[in-house]
């Protein structure tokens, strides 16, 4: 919300949402033999040369050698140069890295389910590899990072208000209802909540904001609010702490202060506010449904925060599939919801939040029996709706955050982040988007990555919807397209590491609980940093178009 789909949703290996969104491009899942064959640096940086001649990636020497031994041939103004420019670093420094990093990953579990094994989503231990990183954090300008931390509790305050109002929901969404299926059976859902009178006294949001930089102006700009299942609180810590274990490590050769990466707790802090959540529910026997999809290769970012809601707060959680709640669910009496004979106090959605969650009205039943109970939902079906792309496009409209917040200094930081937004009825922004598609990115309500519409697919979808005259336009927003500075990194998947030129989306994680007139928690969480090949459109390090990253504040 308040600035388009993050084309960058989650990690490469076709790990569900966000949440998460880039467009695919590395599209190393195709390394399939040398991606399952034993560690070899030297063999496996041999391979993607020949398969990928383009990364012109030197091959790697064998990762025995101890620190002592690397000799580097980077005097001091090199090591200076070396954070925008990691490709300059000395061969034999780059094997002894990605080998302990691969190590590191291992032993901290910084890992996915494997895409090659067919069980590494249906149990853990299974089929598990390394998280697609980068290996070196990307430099962020510290004014910047606090911008986008200052304007975490402010967009919480603001889906909070703008879910509340019923009414603007629905008559928002009502063209795009007409021609959009899935919002529309989402919308249904939240129109039964308003007839019955549902109220939803406690209300917990675990949120994420992404932003990009924008080269020409310098501006840290929104790409997206994600309001359901936003990804990675639990694998992105992880990747900060190897990034500093890394810097640290290898001080007398990089130069680079470990300290200078933000420590970075999203997992604690997402189970801090459940655990929160939990209490305010007043039951002590009651658990947190944990809602994910049937086939889960990312659920070891999603066991880190349960793992800590039992070793901290002794908080037992569940995990169900939609279609497992249909059918093991009920609502007693008073509104308890029960799954499998278990009392739940929070509904944590990690799936719900695309068509393909909903194969079946089983699954429906399920989203519509948990809305209707007294479980603690994140989201609830309104805060669904708020981060929809339709409403962060209305939000962004002169007069109407007034509608909602009455600080001006708050109202002026988030217009100050918002990129252009615009609908499809704006005949002036049409008529811009069709002349320079490259200036502008289609959306349409959707989360999750590879869902955008680009360069001349903008142009064409832009003049078939005008000559077919058609309302399916109500499904799509227009928005500015922001062009980060492009970068040297290195990205290290399936055991390879590449050097490329990459561009990068911070995502800001934030946790906002209330609970009638009183505000429990409201608070930035911890960050994402995804990094993707320059090349890409979209960003989604679960729909395979980035990988995970942190950041160094300069």
């Amino acid at each position: 919300m308040v600035a388009g789909c993050s084309s960058w949703s989650s990690i490469s290996l076709s790990l569900p949402h966000h949440h998460c969104c880039f467009s695919s491009t590395l599209q190393l899942h195709h390394l399939k033999s040398a991606s399952n064959s034993l560690l070899t640096p030297s063999t496996r940086l041999s391979y993607a040369n020949s398969y990928f001649p383009k990364f012109s990636m030197s091959p790697l020497k064998s990762g025995t050698g101890s620190t002592e031994e690397i000799k580097t041939t980077q005097d001091k103004s090199s090591v200076k140069n070396l954070m925008s420019d990691f490709h300059a670093i000395d061969s034999e420094l780059l094997q002894k890295l990605v080998y302990d990093a691969l190590v590191w990953s291992s032993l901290h579990g910084l890992v996915v389910g494997d895409r090659n094994s067919q069980r590494s989503g249906l149990m853990p231990g299974v089929g598990m590899v390394h998280a697609p990183f980068a290996l070196l954090p990307n430099s962020l300008p510290e004014s910047h990072w606090k911008q986008a931390c200052e304007l975490a509790p402010i967009f919480n305050e603001l889906v909070d208000r703008v879910s509340l109002d019923g009414k603007f929901l629905q008559d928002t969404l009502s063209r795009t209802k007409k021609v959009d299926a899935f919002t529309s059976r989402i919308l249904d859902i939240h129109s039964r909540m308003l007839q019955i009178g549902k109220k939803e006294d406690i209300r917990l949001g675990l949120h994420r904001s992404d932003y990009m930089l924008d080269e020409k102006t310098n501006l840290l700009l929104q790409i997206e609010l994600n309001t359901i299942s936003c990804s990675f609180s639990g694998l992105s810590c992880r990747v900060s702490e190897l990034h500093r274990s890394l810097l640290s490590q290898y001080r007398e050769h990089l130069g680079f202060d470990p300290e200078r990466i933000p420590i970075n707790t999203s997992a604690s802090n997402f189970a801090k506010a459940l655990a929160k959540a939990w209490t305010e529910y007043n039951n002590p026997s009651a658990i947190v449904l944990v809602v994910v999809q049937p086939e889960e290769r990312n659920m070891y970012d999603q066991h880190w925060l349960s793992a800590t809601l039992k070793e901290k707060y002794n908080i037992t959680s569940i995990r169900k599939t939609l279609a497992e709640i249909d059918a093991q669910g009920k609502i007693l009496s008073d509104g308890t919801l029960q799954v499998d004979g278990e009392t739940v106090a929070v509904v944590y959605f990690r799936a719900g939040y695309a068509p393909t969650d909903y194969p079946s009205e089983s699954e429906w039943r399920a989203r519509l029996l948990m809305e209707e109970s007294s479980a603690i939902k994140c989201p609830s079906i309104a805060y669904h709706l708020t981060g929809t792309k339709k409403i962060q496009q209305e939000l962004a409209k002169p007069n109407i955050l007034e509608r909602f917040l009455d600080n001006k200094d708050d109202i002026a930081k988030l217009r100050a982040c918002f990129a252009g937004l615009w609908s499809l009825d704006d005949s002036n922004a049409v008529k811009n988007a069709i002349e320079q598609p490259g200036a502008y990115v289609m959306k349409p309500q959707r989360e999750g990555g590879g869902n955008n519409i680009y360069g001349d697919d903008v142009r064409e979808t832009l003049v078939r919807l005008q000559k077919e005259g058609s309302e399916e336009e109500a499904a799509y927003i227009l928005m500015q397209r922001i062009f980060p500075t492009a970068f040297r990194t290195i990205l290290v998947r399936d055991g390879i590491c590449y050097k490329e030129h990459a561009i990068s989306e911070l995502g800001i994680f934030s946790a906002y609980l209330r609970n009638k007139e009183k505000v429990i928690s409201n608070e930035q969480c911890g960050y994402l940093m995804r990094t993707k090949v320059s090349s890409s459109n979209e960003g989604g390090v679960a729909a395979g178009f980035a990988v995970l990253d942190s950041l160094y504040l300069t």
